[in-house]
């Protein structure tokens, strides 16, 4: 779906642009320099179930110098429905990615991304040089759910992980582009609920459910597929669709802290980050703890994924092997500091290129 007017802040422009592996939709600035040089230029990566025209605030506060745009991933916003395989872990995302800036004429640039975003820039810079990378509230690098605090596997199908355990509710309601905050499960209520800590206020609001209702809910893309397990819950990740990338046994990125040429990195979040936490209202273990999903085996058979920690242990490994890292923690921010605390983003942000 391409943004219309009624999306777009002023000054933001969009279009599609042919790549070598699908149309993928893009946000720029306008007046922006396509001469830029790359330490002038900033890519933003957005999250699941969202868009590109979440960073429109951000591209717009930031100094005009810059070159600022923001990538629609494939099934989001206005890029190509193509399927995902989920095999591949978020490469189909990277790869993207990079087919995209080949196609703007970019090569290393500054990549900032969020949530999934951050999983999708960590596995870039896996396979890419990057200038730097900025993650913000990002996937754990050992991806999301069923593993240990050391990143090793809880059960070898994956159980409790994936697509399986999406609510079936919200799919339906994403299909048939529920803008009301009427239930639990509407786009809406997900948002303030999760994407955001209380208290969060903006005028925007029908532009950010506008960019979570662009998910493509077509087979192969959100939420996936997913297979019966032996093991509680009873369900195992599967191999197709956005949320089985993000299972262990598909993705790992933790293989950054042994990159030769190690980019900068600015670890931001959230303390009050309901997604991606050491105890994330999404994790299906933890909700297991909590005795929401009735029959947990205990934390010895099934723990709760420790996110934070585990990002927290790669980064501090990264660091000790000649990598730079920062983490800065807003207290009372959830899951989207660029929202809730613009102007503090910001400075952070145009603090970590400008090194």
């Amino acid at each position: 779906m391409t943004p219309t007017t009624t999306e777009l802040l002023d000054g933001i422009v969009a279009r599609v642009i042919e790549t070598e592996r699908l149309r993928t939709g893009v946000l720029e600035r306008e007046g922006d320099d396509a001469a830029a040089a790359p330490e002038d230029t900033v890519v933003f990566v957005h999250g699941n179930v969202s868009s590109a025209l979440f960073w429109q605030e951000t591209m717009l506060d930031l100094p005009t110098h810059l070159r600022v745009i923001a990538i629609d991933l494939r099934g989001f916003g206005a890029s190509e429905v193509l399927p995902v395989d989920a095999t591949r872990g978020l490469r189909d995302f990277s790869d993207d990615l990079h087919a995209a800036l080949v196609a703007l004429g970019l090569g290393a640039v500054h990549l900032v991304g969020w949530s999934m975003g951050g999983g999708v820039v960590m596995q870039y810079a896996l396979d890419h040089p990057v200038l730097s990378l900025t993650l913000q509230a990002p996937v754990s690098p050992y991806g999301f759910g069923g593993t240990r605090r050391d990143g090793s596997r809880i059960t070898d199908d994956d159980a409790g992980v994936g697509a399986g355990g999406t609510n079936p509710d919200f799919v339906a309601r994403l299909r048939a582009g529920d803008r009301s905050a009427d239930e639990q499960t509407s786009p809406r209520s997900v948002f303030r609920s999760s994407y955001v800590a209380p208290g969060y206020l903006s005028p925007h609001e029908d532009v950010w459910v506008t960019s979570m209702l662009t998910t493509s809910t077509e087979e192969g893309n959100y939420p996936g597929d997913s297979r019966p397990s032996d093991h509680w819950p009873g369900f195992a990740a599967g191999d197709t669709g956005v949320l089985n990338t993000m299972a262990p046994k598909h993705f790992n990125a933790s293989g950054i802290v042994g990159l030769e040429s190690k980019p900068p990195i600015l670890w931001v979040r959230g303390t009050a980050d309901a997604i991606v936490s050491d105890t994330s209202f999404f994790d299906i273990f933890h909700l297991g703890a909590l005795g929401i999903i009735p029959g947990w085996p205990g934390a010895d058979a099934a723990p709760a994924q420790e996110m934070v920690s585990q990002t927290r242990d790669v980064l501090d490994a990264y660091r000790a092997s000649g990598g730079e890292v920062v983490e800065i923690a807003f207290e009372g921010v959830g899951h989207s500091p660029h929202l809730e605390r613009p102007e503090d983003f910001r400075r952070a942000l145009l603090g970590h290129i400008s090194r």
